[in-house]
């Protein structure tokens, strides 16, 4: 996979960033350079987590929503943060997990059990990612969407206005997901504005190609807000992806 570098970050900013940025998806809260402190030993001064923090908001990859609060990542810190971890060599997801859609695939095995399979596939993404999953199938248009209950219980959408937007995103999503042209990737993340699809610019959406059983093409898609569990959801979508390549 071709990875674009945005910036040439020091392995001390990257540190700092990447570890913000985590504890940001975990907490659901702007993190203070005291937090940080707290709960990570970087081996620096509180001055200089501070100066770098600064400096790294200077640059637009990180945002402070008001003068005497945390900082939050921008849409370009992000796009490092993932940059980043693509980079690295991505982990297989928990094994067990996909035992059991190999003993679901032999058991709904055929043609006639196909939808029954992907329904499946898209209820257990949906659980495990704890976001909204879809499963498309090229050659028969088949669009299976699963998660709201689980998307929509993110403090995001706490706010109705968002509620809304993903709405109505996921109508534009279903209705252009042909669109999509990974080229040689196998799987693709767009934050925030970078997504092609209308009124997606507060939203992160991960795609992966995908060969399910019987040849058929298809995508795999994680949806929710970008404060979402990348490492965990594109680990999670690239192993589906090889199990299911492997049937």
């Amino acid at each position: 996979m071709t990875i674009i570098k945005l910036m040439n970050a020091t392995y001390r900013q990257t540190k700092i960033l990447n570890t913000l940025i985590e504890d940001y998806i975990k907490l659901a809260k702007p993190i203070s350079s005291q937090l940080l402190l707290k709960r990570h030993n970087f081996g620096l001064s509180p001055a200089t987590i501070r100066n770098e923090l600064q400096e790294l908001t200077s640059i637009g990859y990180l945002n402070q929503p008001h003068i005497s609060s945390g900082r939050v990542p921008t849409d370009k810190g992000y796009r490092f943060f993932v940059n980043d971890f693509l980079e690295s060599n991505f982990k297989d997801y928990d094994k067990e997990f996909f035992k059991d859609f190999k003993k679901m695939y032999h058991f709904l095995s055929g043609n006639d059990n196909i939808l029954k399979f992907t329904h499946e596939i898209a209820q257990s993404l949906a659980r495990t990612s704890e976001s909204f999953s879809v499963v498309y199938l090229k050659e028969a248009e088949f669009f299976w969407k699963e998660g709201w209950q689980e998307v929509f219980q993110e403090p995001e959408f706490k706010n109705s206005e968002l509620i809304f937007r993903f709405v109505k995103m996921m109508d534009n999503f279903e209705k252009e997901i042909e669109s999509i042209s990974l080229g040689n990737l196998l799987l693709k993340v767009y934050i925030g504005r970078e997504s092609p699809f209308a009124r997606s610019q507060d939203f992160s959406i991960i795609v992966s190609k995908c060969h399910f059983p019987n040849d058929i093409q298809g995508f795999l898609c994680i949806l929710g807000p970008k404060r979402m569990a990348y490492k965990k959801n594109i680990n999670l979508l690239n192993s589906l992806a090889k199990t299911l390549e492997s049937l």
